[in-house]
Parts: structure tokens; sequence; C-alpha cells
């Protein structure tokens, strides 16, 4: 699904932020993606999500050069990866059901498919509850499980959740991953950018591991090595 050949970013004055990277993250899976701060990660999901270019090498998503796509193909790109972000960015003057339907409204969904989703999505993340409460009335936990269902409603093939428990306590981020680990059962692939070793070990999945911007293991087994 995504492959990245020999791909160096380098900000002007900087050391670079990501070294010749090549790897290959297939459909499907999930991958945990690890490093202390500075060593790559969100720089990593930068490119995948073409927020960035590299300054050196290709990015695929698929058959897609990722960064040679026009703005039209960029936008149908963007429509295929769900993105989760560790400070929710929900919308604060729409409440839950509001916030996911206009993730829907914007790739032109119309209201009663938005009317007939936005509940079973909003049970899948545990907020059925929660329907019509503003982001300033949930918790963290509730917010970032909003965030989840935001980025899912659209059926993506891919999510990247970039730090996504790195505000929560461990309760709630264990029902983050729970969740993200559903969705990757259910067919999604799923990149998880995180430096908590217990999330790691927990998920049992394969972890990369970046140091400097360069990865420096490459493991199966969801053992966290730094």
């Amino acid at each position: 699904m995504i492959y990245l050949n020999n791909v160096t970013k380098k900000y002007y004055g900087d050391e670079p932020s990501l070294v010749d990277v090549t790897l290959t993250i297939s459909s499907g899976e999930f991958v945990s993606v690890i490093g202390h701060s500075g060593a790559g990660k969100t720089t990593l999901a930068k490119l995948i999500l073409a927020e960035e270019k590299p300054t050196s090498g290709t990015v695929f998503f698929e058959s897609l050069d990722i960064h040679q796509l026009s703005s039209r193909e960029l936008t149908q790109f963007r429509r295929k990866v769900g993105v989760i972000f560790q400070d929710f960015r929900l919308l604060p003057n729409r409440n839950a059901y509001e916030n996911i339907a206009f993730a829907m409204e914007a790739v032109g969904k119309d209201d009663a498919e938005i009317a007939n989703l936005v509940p079973h999505v909003l049970a899948l993340v545990n907020l059925s509850d929660r329907t019509f409460h503003f982001p300033h009335q949930l918790s963290g936990g509730e917010k970032q499980r909003l965030a989840i269902a935001r980025a899912i409603i659209t059926e993506p093939e891919l999510i990247i959740a970039d730090e996504p428990t790195g505000n929560l306590d461990p309760t709630n981020a264990a029902d983050v991953i729970n969740i993200l680990k559903k969705i990757n059962d259910l067919g999604t692939t799923v990149i998880l950018t995180t430096h908590n070793p217990s999330i790691i070990e927990s998920l049992g999945k394969r972890v990369i591991t970046f140091d400097k911007g360069k990865v420096i293991r490459d493991e199966v087994n969801g053992k966290y090595m730094l």
C-alpha cells in the first residue's frame, strides 16, 4: 500500500528529519512507528499525507507517486486517508454528531447517508450517549474517540494516528487503542506514532523504530526497543 524509496527530508538550516528511508507498509497492517521526540515520526506522517515533500526519494500510495499528484488528484487521495491528531482538532461550535457530519459533507455525502451512518460510528466508539454534546462537554478520552469517529466515517483505506494517546490517562489510552485495533480488524491499515512502550507491547504488531531520522529497527513481534 505505502512504499518509501530512499526518502530524505531536510528542512532549511536543520539536520535531516529523515535520512534515506526505505520501507513498505502493506494493506491491512497495523504498524507502530516509535522514536524519541525529533526522531522523524511526524515528518513521516506529513510526507505520507503530502503535507511535506521529500528533499529526495519517492513516496507511493499503491501505484500513485503522492508528490506528483495534481491538486484534484491529491484531494481524491486524501479522501482515502483518515487522520487522528493528539490535539483532537474538533470544531468547538458543533456537537459530536455535527463534527462527524461535517466530515461527510466535505466529501459530498447527502443528508440521508449522514443520518444513517453517524449513529453507527458513534456507537462504534462508544459515544452514543454523547451525540449532542459539544467538545467542551467531553472528557479528553471522549474527544479522542470522537476524533476517531470523524476520521473513519468516510471509510478510509488508511488511518494515520499521530500520538493519539499523548494527552490521555492509561485507561482512556487503552480505550483508544482498542478502537484502533477494532478498525484494523475490519481491514483498514493503521499507522500509529507513539512513544508509549506499554501500548506497543500490548499490540503485539509490527514496530518501526526511528532514531535521528533513520530506521534502526523493524520488528514484527511488538517489542519496544530503543
